[in-house]
């Protein structure tokens, strides 16, 4: 058993507490990996804000990480103590159904990880004699972690851990949601919905497949300039003006494609993108939605009839094993921009910062560095 500093949920809603916890050795098929950086992902604020449920408390957050293996279970054939690992938020087993399709983002170990345990249902982390769950069965929001062999994929040491970090999750998430999910092509009209931390790494995927033109639509200004920065060839404040443009550069027909990723989903989000996109259009949806929210207002008229298609994206439709390496050298050839997606980055004790600087629309990514 060791201890480490760890930030956690105590309940929901709720803020970040930085607490020294106990971490158990790993067992078969784990790895002791000591975090170097995490991402500040919208997807744990979630939990703290309550969009989604989690069933257990206390509960250690954090997804998005890279860092050093340090000592390996019983069975780990794949890695090695010294290994550089960035973390999956979905293991991937290789053997599934659809692993074994090359779709490694919908493994069936996803099955576990509302549960926030170990894959074999129980817990390695501890709080005044409390399990404690943990985000993605990673828990990166902690000095150091176990979690499984398939949560972490081997990268090259010569890459900057808190660069590589970013790649698990915001970047394949906002990258295949526009190569992968949306299909861009070259010559399309792009609209993307929300150039945060996701939305920002969509409109480089759609630059870089091509598309004629890139519309990124935020409120907020410091995203609207980044986006310009990272690939956009316009700006807007409001998705009303980019289906205007978008039907002013296609003959009234509206955008190829619209990808929807801001920071909590409403139904009036997915209408305005669904009515932006032409014929046979496309609506990616990769933004979180609140669970209570069951309905959405599009016409299934115009669905139908119009042929739009509407394309749920989870880890922008990515294998992460294959898919990271690939981006990675995407990054060492300049093709790919991870440095400049960090606003700022902060010390575990200063999460709750982070993700006030989140909400304030001070950042594109906060990144804790260990």
């Amino acid at each position: 058993m060791i201890k480490t500093k760890a930030a956690l949920l105590m309940e929901q809603p709720g803020t970040w507490e930085v607490m020294e916890v106990d971490l158990e050795e790993p067992r078969d098929h784990e790895v002791l990996v000591r975090m170097v950086a995490a991402g500040l992902c919208h997807s744990d604020d979630h939990v703290a804000k309550a969009d989604g449920k989690v069933g257990h408390f206390p509960y250690c957050g954090g997804h998005e990480g890279a860092g050093v293996v340090e000592e390996v279970g019983p069975g780990v054939r794949g890695l090695a103590p010294g290994d550089h690992v960035v973390t999956s938020f979905i293991p991937g087993c290789g053997r599934c159904r659809f692993c074994g399709r090359g779709m490694q983002n919908l493994c069936q170990t996803g099955s576990m990880l509302g549960k926030g345990t170990q894959l074999d249902g129980s817990f390695r982390m501890h709080f005044k004699g409390m399990d404690v769950a943990r985000s993605s069965g990673i828990g990166a929001f902690s000095e150091w972690s176990v979690m499984s062999e398939w949560s972490c994929v081997k990268v090259p040491a010569r890459i900057p851990l808190a660069s590589a970090a970013l790649v698990g999750c915001g970047v394949p998430t906002g990258w295949g949601s526009a190569v992968n999910a949306a299909e861009v092509a070259p010559g399309d009209i792009v609209i993307v919905m929300g150039v945060g931390g996701i939305g920002i790494n969509a409109v480089q995927g759609a630059a870089h497949a091509g598309a004629n033109r890139v519309i990124a639509v935020d409120p907020v200004e410091l995203k609207r300039e980044a986006a310009l920065r990272l690939g956009a060839t316009d700006s807007l404040g409001t998705m009303a003006e980019a289906a205007d443009l978008a039907r002013q550069l296609t003959d009234g027909q509206g955008a190829d494609s619209a990808i929807v990723c801001v920071g909590v989903l409403s139904g009036e989000h997915l209408s305005e993108a669904f009515d932006s996109v032409r014929k046979g259009g496309t609506v990616v949806v990769t933004a979180v939605a609140p669970m209570r929210l069951e309905n959405i207002p599009i016409s299934p008229f115009m669905l139908a009839m119009y042929q739009k298609r509407l394309q749920g994206c989870l880890y922008g439709m990515m294998s992460p094993s294959a898919d990271m390496p690939r981006l990675l050298t995407m990054y060492e050839q300049g093709k790919l921009k991870l440095d400049e997606l960090v606003s700022r980055t902060y010390d575990l004790e200063e999460i709750n910062v982070g993700y006030d600087d989140l909400h304030a629309g001070r950042n594109i990514r906060g990144l804790i560095e260990f």
